[in-house]
């Protein structure tokens, strides 16, 4: 939706929102709403009568109708950009034709083609090549790629497979390859996509507890300005009837000072500034299921981050080969290329790849002894190694790769053993934090192949910033002691838990809990739901299974581990905005106290003109500057509360400090200058 479009329906439903059922929800506007239609009754009292004020009276009820406009379209632009997010949403739903099967599920030929719509929780469906998912679930059988540009923006298709961590598809999203057999999660109407829609549309936006603890101190000080005015007006009474001053002052005035007084300025703006902050997260491509979530992440004391994926690629690449004593480079690295020829798993890749760079061909030669036809043997978790078994003339040959435990079995079988330099060699590559792989041919160990996790560019800093935020962060994985040490060292985390389990996760969690800390995790395997609904604030993967989803209390639709720290940052931006604003707004009295002070008292006490310290024209043209002012800084504040306050990495107490001197000095000082200037123009005509 284009921003005029969007700036012309938000106009609309400013006006829809004066609807006093809706004026209600925001006491302090509330308030200015009732001064307005007082206002508006003494102007037309004044117009019936032919009072002399009537222009001044008509012009006060004007700009107080202005502000609450101002605030309702402030919170209307807000909730428009959430409500054009919900229509790019809504353009993703399509029914489809879906598969189901109706037998046990996994009967290729059982099946009925039925529109997505129909699709129920429980039921199977197979989704062919090139054909659209028809509904949220979980994979049960194959692997294919998906491409989930259209609800991620992401162009790169991602791998989804049945059994692991990534088996969890979106509705709506694109099968690239193969085919996949995926259970159905979701009903009609409770999808993902649903779900997000739902949450950007509502009008009812629950506020949070930090929300409704500023609402309760706004509307503690607006009464205090109540009772305020109350006894002025009841003053200026008892000045006439004992000192001989001419007039009390008059209702309208009282009005005006209630309403300037009173904190308009984030009462008008609280509710925009809430909706913006997750329309922010939802850029991000995060769904926060409430506005609770978005605001705890601001005040996270700890953050609990997986290494694989997030603080590394995830995929080991093979760096270095280191030859066991006696043994010929040339010799480790062809044996380690013929174990791995016919291995596709990153590493196995990584390692072909690595020595047909440093051997300058892609076809690398072997020694004749090892020239036959061979028997590939998968990696398997029981034997933790792979390799090949080579039929030669001379007999067999047995080449392998795995473990430094299993090649040691593997060669004790056989008669032999790990040589010291080999397991010197093995504990030196996991102390650097990388992992040592063990070859050997037959009996004979050959040397130590060195599988490389390469921390992510950049991470470092970004925890470095964390800190200095007051943010401990925490790495969990699940290799040994020794490789998670040197991992932590190289990205710059502040603790790891190394070989890491849900029960151990869950634990640690508890026990920062204890301290009083707030914690954040991302995770999105079954085996981390325990932990995610133990932490404050939980990310899961959309490409997770369902119960991480449903543990946690946001999803980020790209998979992203890293997205957990913009999280925080998003977090931290919308109480920074809300506080900034609320200094602001508070601080905007103290020029309106020099702006409408005098003019309300001196008719009846001439000697308060030494207040006038901004020499304002006169006493009516100082009531309708301030009100002119506390209508039109609502709309000068409007892209900051949708932005948000700039977040930078510092300590609490530094961005408490500087935003005092920015926001607390600046709401002071612009006031005095902005309303003597539109007193300027107001004298002028």
């Amino acid at each position: 939706m284009h921003t005029q479009s969007l700036s012309m329906q938000a106009a609309i439903e400013a006006l829809k929102k004066l609807h006093p059922a809706v004026q209600w929800r925001s006491p302090v506007m509330f308030i200015v709403y009732l001064g307005s239609l007082f206002s508006t009754v003494l102007g037309l009292q004044a117009a019936f009568q032919g009072s002399p004020q009537t222009s001044f009276i008509v012009a006060i009820t004007l700009w107080l109708w202005f502000t609450i406009l101002f605030a309702n379209f402030a919170e209307a632009y807000a909730e428009g950009r959430g409500k054009a997010q919900s229509h790019a949403l809504k353009s993703l739903k399509k029914t489809t034709t879906a598969r189901k099967l109706v037998a046990n599920g996994k009967n290729e030929d059982d099946q009925v083609m039925i529109a997505s719509d129909s699709l129920r929780m429980g039921d199977v469906v197979r989704v062919e090549q090139g054909e659209t998912i028809p509904a949220d679930g979980e994979i049960i059988a194959g692997v294919a790629t998906v491409d989930e540009s259209a609800i991620t923006g992401e162009s790169a298709p991602v791998i989804r497979a049945a059994g692991s961590d990534f088996c969890s598809v979106t509705g709506g999203t694109l099968l690239v390859s193969d085919y996949l057999i995926i259970r159905v999660n979701a009903n009609p109407g409770e999808s993902f996509l649903d779900q997000m829609i739902t949450m950007v549309e509502s009008a009812q936006r629950q506020k949070t507890p930090n929300e409704i603890a500023l609402t309760i101190l706004l509307v503690a000080l607006s009464l205090i300005f109540i009772l305020v005015v109350g006894s002025l007006y009841a003053f200026s009474r008892f000045s006439v009837a004992h000192t001989g001053a001419q007039q009390p002052i008059d209702y309208i005035a009282l009005v005006a000072l209630l309403v300037c007084l009173i904190p308009t300025t984030i009462g008008g703006l609280l509710s925009a500034i809430g909706v913006a902050g997750m329309n922010r997260m939802m850029k991000a491509n995060v769904m926060a299921t409430s506005g609770r979530a978005v605001e705890t992440a601001g005040n996270i004391d700890v953050l609990l981050l997986d290494k694989t994926g997030t603080i590394t690629f995830g995929n080991r690449m093979a760096s270095d080969f280191i030859p066991a004593h006696g043994i010929d480079k040339t010799l480790l690295l062809q044996a380690a290329y013929v174990c791995s020829h016919h291995d596709n798993t990153p590493e196995g890749s990584s390692i072909v790849r690595l020595a047909q760079e440093l051997t300058g061909t892609t076809e690398i030669n072997v020694p004749d002894a090892w020239r036959g036809s061979m028997t590939e043997i998968p990696f398997s978790a029981q034997s933790r190694m792979s390799g090949v078994d080579i039929h030669t003339a001379s007999g067999m040959r047995i080449l392998r790769k795995g473990s430094e435990q299993a090649i040691a079995q593997h060669v004790t079988a056989l008669g032999r053993s790990l040589a010291d330099d080999v397991t010197a060699a093995v504990h030196k590559v996991a102390a650097s934090g990388a992992t040592p792989l063990v070859v050997s041919v037959d009996a004979q160990v050959l040397g130590v192949v060195v599988l490389k996790d390469i921390v992510k560019p950049g991470i470092k800093e970004r925890f470095g910033q964390l800190r200095q935020m007051g943010i401990k962060t925490v790495m969990i994985t699940g290799d040994n002691p020794l490789t998670a040490a040197a991992i932590a060292s190289e990205a710059g985390v502040d603790d790891y838990l190394a070989e890491a389990t849900p029960e151990q996760k869950l634990t640690r969690i508890r026990d920062y809990q204890a301290q009083g800390l707030l914690v954040a995790m991302t995770g999105d395997g079954t085996n981390d739901a325990p932990a995610l609904a133990q932490a404050d604030v939980a990310v899961a993967m959309n490409s997770g299974t369902q119960a991480a989803k449903e543990a946690s209390n946001m999803v980020d639709m790209d998979s992203d581990p890293t997205k957990l720290i913009e999280v925080v940052q998003t977090g931290k931006q919308l109480l920074m905005t809300r506080g900034a604003l609320t200094t602001f707004s508070i601080a905007n009295d103290i020029a309106k106290y020099f702006a409408i002070i005098p003019a309300l008292f001196m008719p009846m006490f001439p000697q308060l003109a030494l207040l006038n310290v901004m020499g304002l024209h006169s006493p009516q043209s100082a009531l309708l500057s301030a009100v002119i002012f506390n209508a039109l800084i609502i709309v000068v504040l409007i892209p900051l509360a949708m932005k948000g306050v700039r977040s930078r990495p510092e300590a609490t107490h530094l961005t408490l400090r500087r935003n005092l001197l920015l926001y607390g000095v600046g709401g002071v000082v612009v006031p005095f200058v902005a309303i003597k200037l539109i007193d300027v123009l107001i004298s002028g005509l």
